[in-house]
């Protein structure tokens, strides 16, 4: 399930990359996205190896698991991203929005000699 949720993602975040206007910096969305799915696809190769037939019925309460675990990782993948847009700030809103407010009011003196 996990595999099946990061690959899903990483489908979605780079049809989003490849079809979006504006630089969002997707391609690390991309990367986290397509790096989980290969962990997976190795986790499934080595649990496949070890229980063989077995691995393709597994109990509802184990599918439960790894469908939050694989939401999770979509979620933090997310925050990741995020957290890195804010510091680049591509499109430059962060360093106006505090330009904004560090400026003086208007009409106020900046040096005002006592």
């Amino acid at each position: 399930m996990t595999l099946l949720i990061a690959v899903i993602a990483a489908v979605i975040a780079t049809v989003k990359w490849y079809t979006a206007k504006e630089d969002l910096k997707l391609g690390v969305l991309c990367f986290l996205y397509w790096g989980a799915s290969l962990m997976w696809l190795v986790d499934a190769i080595f649990e496949y190896v070890e229980l063989g037939p077995a691995y393709f019925s597994p109990e509802p309460a184990d599918m439960l698991n790894d469908a939050f675990l694989g939401l999770s990782v979509v979620a933090l993948g997310l925050v990741i991203w995020v957290v890195r847009l804010l510091i680049l700030d591509p499109k430059g809103k962060l360093r106006k929005s505090f330009r904004k407010n560090n400026e003086p009011a208007k009409g106020a003196k900046e040096n005002e000699a006592c």
